[in-house]
């Protein structure tokens, strides 16, 4: 239960985070594009997994941060509010969603092999971990 309460900040503002990212990524400085939501990603998402990992470490909560990130950019991406399309088809987006996946899951790594080489030797993972 108390895992559950700590996991659902970090889903919110996972989605919360995926918003403003897709908000800031066409931003343009003059003639020159600037794509500040990359940035944010590349910053924003490995923090949430290295917080999700403090709650619990079985692979599927390490991972949500990422799962519900890549679900927000996506839906709000393609079906935005009012039929808005967030994510239009340019070399931005391409990079924010690179970015993204690839950060989330490098962090996600890490972070499973990280508790993996803490396991004693010969003891299998339980579900609670």
């Amino acid at each position: 239960m108390i895992r559950a309460v700590t996991l659902l900040p970090l889903t919110v503002a996972g989605i919360g985070l995926a918003a403003m990212e897709l908000l800031l990524q066409p931003l343009y400085v003059g003639p020159v594009p600037v794509p500040v939501g990359t940035v944010l990603v590349l910053f924003t998402l490995p923090l949430l997994i290295h917080l999700a990992s403090d709650v619990a470490h079985a692979a599927a909560v390490v991972a949500s941060p990422l799962v519900v990130w890549v679900l927000a950019v996506l839906v709000l991406g393609f079906a935005g509010p009012g039929g808005d399309v967030l994510l239009p088809t340019t070399w931005q987006s391409l990079l924010l969603l690179v970015a993204g996946v690839l950060s989330g899951l490098v962090r996600t790594r890490r972070v499973l092999e990280a508790v993996e080489a803490e396991r004693p030797a010969g003891r299998a993972p339980s579900l609670s971990e």
